[in-house]
């Protein structure tokens, strides 16, 4: 049980530096604010219709 756990949280750490290094890169950057600008204009029209 204990070294599943500390395997399972040295993977969430590796996870989440390879996550900051990757959101350092500014073509990411760009995506990550495109990606909220969509989300937030489509929050504001509402959410699309239903077929």
């Amino acid at each position: 049980m204990g070294l599943n756990r500390f395997l399972r949280t040295g993977l969430v750490l590796k996870a989440s530096q390879i996550a900051a290094r990757e959101m350092r890169k500014p073509e990411n950057q760009r995506r990550a604010k495109e990606l909220v600008t969509k989300v937030t204009r489509r929050g504001q029209s509402g959410p699309p219709p239903r077929a």
